[in-house]
């Protein structure tokens, strides 16, 4: 929930506080009031706002003198009351009841390893003043962000660029790379690239270690192995899913503050409402959001999210967002982008996050469910076509092919087909033998992590709110790795989990036609909208850049409802965004 950043110098200089300021500014607005300093040979600024532990004793950054440990993190541990249980056993004095305060004694108690006994999401810094040595890392998911900079003598961390840009980190050299998988791969860039040479991401379920010398080392300390199968009967699988999914609920729902629910009313996100009622009933409350309609495409989900939260009694908030304030907020949503998201759906989530905030500070969400339990159109499409499944889900998923990427791009940006050889490279992975389970691992552990999870993570915190994702605990997701792809795939996708939902939610809502997060006025540019992308793409600024070819762009611009990506999205929209957002960063 909150945004973390830090500079880490192990040659005992003291750090800038300007510059270490200067960081602190692209998080201001997830929580102004809340900050704090650490500078020691390792320096960590951290803004957060406080889910656990509303005293002072819960700020961060948080040291222990007397293991001689400090850290700042972001995110939630959901298990860490029944951590914190264990180190108390084994001898523990605890000052806080925040997670933050057993991050510190888990690492004491067993080292590099404790990460394995985490259950939530996280990125955080440790600093072992003792062995002179950081320690970072990020959940197994990847729900919550660690960019950085290696500088050699320094290093830098955040979870935005932008804060690495204020402290004069970044180079805006594009990487041609990450510029591939952003425009084939739907936006997705894969950890460890970024759109920027010199800018990292840690991977997620890695630990970057940085030793006393500069030394740096990262470990994998989680992997998911779709080959470990189990056959059970549909009656057990559903048993235990319910049982998995509503602990996870339970877990996540801890908090000192009052949670809430992102309620799309689709089945996802019913399924979490119905398991939170049941948990705190007549107590709850939800959220939806919608826009108007374009081009015949609705642009809300509203009877089906009304439907849910009247049959669970929540405190149901309709948030109808005309495009005229979709536009006025457009720019601003950008700018806040942690890196340049594509997908239509995250100013939505930036719209409803602002929202939400201002009644509570953490909700959840029914994010992960598709990648998990195979919900997309391209999973049976994958295990019923012919050629090689890498091939067939390029075909299913990329936005476009190779040849298609070297005409848009200016001569000096074009390079190498690196999306088609990431996919068979992943494709060719141990762990996962079916086309489906590979398929499902590639979207579970890549692209999930970057574009919804990171474009629902990236808004919601834009407003200091948190947002948790059931469906991603890490019990859930191994559970469903164990399942054959055919219990998965009946029915259209995700056929186990809508019989799991069958004793929760109503079948109207669970067998209807499979919706989106809908923005229609971002997929059917008209008006001031594709007077917007035409003003961004023909700017002297994009024009010294070089970036796209203008016959390229004007083709677009011509008839931009024509160019819509496999996946539904505007090529248009694509382009336009990313020279905004670059135009932002200062590039």
């Amino acid at each position: 929930m909150c945004g973390i950043c830090g500079i880490i110098d192990l040659d005992e200089n003291q750090t800038e506080e300007n510059r270490l300021r200067s960081m602190l500014s692209p998080l201001e607005r997830r929580e102004p009031d809340e900050k704090g300093w650490l500078i020691q040979p390792g320096a960590a600024p951290q803004r957060s706002p406080h889910i656990i532990d509303l005293t002072d004793k819960g700020r961060q950054p948080m040291t222990d003198k007397e293991l001689g440990l400090s850290v700042v993190y972001s995110g939630k541990i959901y298990n860490y009351r029944e951590l914190k249980r264990n180190l108390t056993t084994l001898g523990y004095r605890f000052f806080s009841d925040s997670d933050t305060e057993v991050l510190l004694k888990a690492y004491h108690a067993w080292g590099d390893a404790f990460v394995t006994r985490l259950s939530g999401m996280f990125a955080f810094c440790l600093y072992d003043r003792n062995r002179r040595r950081c320690l970072l890392g990020r959940d197994r998911l990847g729900v919550k962000p660690l960019y950085f900079v290696d500088a050699g003598d320094t290093f830098y961390f955040a979870s935005n660029i932008q804060s690495l840009k204020r402290a004069g980190a970044v180079r805006p050299i594009l990487s041609k790379r990450a510029l591939h998988y952003y425009l084939s791969f739907h936006g997705v860039i894969p950890a460890p690239w970024t759109i920027f040479e010199n800018v990292r991401k840690l991977e997620p379920a890695t630990l970057l270690v940085i030793d006393a010398k500069g030394r740096k080392r990262k470990q994998t300390y989680w992997t998911l192995n779709f080959d470990e199968k189990r056959q059970w009967s549909e009656e057990e699988w559903v048993e235990r899913l319910l049982h998995t999914l509503e602990a996870s609920v339970r877990r996540q729902m801890e908090s000192d503050v009052p949670v809430g629910a992102l309620l799309s009313g689709g089945v996802d996100s019913s399924m979490i409402v119905a398991l939170m009622a049941r948990m705190e009933p007549g107590s709850l409350r939800t959220y939806s959001i919608g826009f108007e309609d374009v081009a015949g495409e609705a642009g809300n989900e509203f009877r089906y999210s009304d439907r849910i939260a009247e049959l669970f009694g929540t405190d149901h908030r309709k948030i109808y967002i005309d495009s005229k304030e979709l536009l006025s907020h457009l720019k601003d949503c950008i700018r806040s982008m942690a890196e340049p998201m594509t997908s239509h759906d995250a100013v939505a989530f930036y719209l409803l996050s602002r929202e939400v905030s201002r009644e509570t500070r953490a909700v959840l969400s029914g994010q992960g469910a598709d990648e998990v339990f195979a919900g997309y159109h391209w999973y049976p499409r994958i295990n019923d076509g012919s050629g090689h499944p890498a091939d067939r889900y390029e075909k299913a998923f990329f936005d476009r092919d190779h040849t298609e990427i070297r005409e848009m791009l200016g001569p000096e940006y074009r390079g190498d087909n690196w999306s088609r050889q990431f996919v068979h490279d992943h494709f060719g992975l141990p762990g996962a033998s079916h086309p489906v389970d590979k398929a499902l691992r590639l979207d579970t552990t890549v692209m999930l992590v970057d574009d919804p999870l990171k474009r629902v993570d990236n808004m919601t915190t834009c407003w200091g709110l948190q947002a948790r994702v059931p469906f991603l605990d890490h019990e859930l997701v191994e559970l469903a790795a164990a399942m054959p792809p055919e219990i998965k795939l009946a029915g259209g996708g995700k056929a186990i989990l809508k019989k799991a939902a069958e004793r929760l939610i109503p079948r109207e809502v669970i067998y209807r036609k499979k919706g989106y997060f809908p923005v229609p006025a971002l997929k059917y540019l008209r008006g001031e909208y594709l007077e917007f992308a035409r003003e961004v793409l023909l700017s002297e600024r994009a024009r010294r850049r070089g970036l796209f070819s203008p016959e390229y762009v004007e083709k677009l611009l011509a008839a931009p409802e024509n160019h819509i990506t496999p996946l539904g999205g505007s090529k248009l929209w694509q382009i336009a965004l990313l020279e905004y957002w670059l135009e932002e960063m200062g590039c």
